[in-house]
């Protein structure tokens, strides 16, 4: 090899090692997202469910929500609907995994009963919202691959487009493009593609509030289905952070004394 060449090479070889796949960064963009968002340890909130169908018309529930960090695994989430009347005490119980199936339980007062939600049914609507189970557990890293898009804007943010692709055969969707903030690594916007790969719903974040001067949650979810007309609108309030709930909070009793 010619000394010019060789030159050349040795310059360039540390370049080429440098350089990611499109996969590789999207992957490093989702891990930055988890690890700013690791440590909260647990929290409390109170919620507000606004359902609209395609004629406008609409109907609102309220709602409570508490969550346990777990180390070396997703989320603990208990949801409980307070009003109106004839959804009150309804509980949904959730242990999300970073590898295989989440874990779910719906806890119905009417019939008094608790019901696993089968891995299989994880597509279905979340109590009539355009919300489906899945969307409803944490997000883990492991439970997508991913790919780097390009550096976009959403609303004038300089944002990250990635996309996602669900590693559970029985996800309701193909893929989804997340709209990631640049500055604060919060996702902005999120597009869900179903199983024909066409543009089933968007989730809009609104409203983000920094807590203890590091984890952002947004005061408001708008999630919209383009092909029923629907929408839901989750709003989130009264956050209080390490609350001290524990294990203890979350099991298949605690869905029964949910009230």
């Amino acid at each position: 090899m010619k000394p010019v060449l060789l030159s050349l090479l040795l310059i360039l070889m540390p370049l080429i090692a440098q350089a990611i796949t499109p996969e590789e960064r999207g992957l490093e963009i989702a891990q930055e997202i988890e690890r700013r968002d690791t440590g909260f340890h647990d929290f409390k909130a109170a919620m507000t469910m606004l359902l609209k169908n395609k004629h406008g018309e609409e109907s609102l529930r309220d709602m409570r929500n508490q969550t346990l960090e777990v180390e070396n695994d997703g989320d603990k989430t208990l949801v409980i609907f307070d009003e109106p009347r004839d959804v009150k005490g309804t509980a949904l119980l959730s242990f999300s995994h970073k590898t295989g199936d989440d874990d779910q339980w719906l806890y119905l007062p009417a019939l008094k009963r608790v019901k696993r939600i089968a891995s299989r049914n994880k597509s279905g609507p979340f109590m009539g919202s355009e919300f489906a189970y899945e969307d409803i557990s944490s997000q883990e890293v492991e439970k997508y691959t991913y790919k780097y898009i390009e550096e976009s804007s959403y609303e004038g943010k300089a944002s990250f487009l990635l996309e996602r692709y669900p590693v559970d055969p029985n996800s309701g969707y193909t893929r989804q493009q997340v709209w990631v903030d640049q500055e604060r690594f919060i996702p902005l916007k999120i597009e869900y593609y179903d199983r024909k790969n066409a543009l089933l719903k968007t989730l809009v974040f609104r409203g983000y509030q920094q807590y203890l001067d590091q984890y952002w949650r947004a005061d408001q979810m708008y999630m919209e289905n383009h092909q029923t007309g629907k929408s839901t609108l989750l709003s989130w309030k009264k956050y209080d952070f390490r609350s001290g709930l524990s294990d203890g909070d979350f099991n298949k009793n605690s869905l029964k004394r949910a009230r």
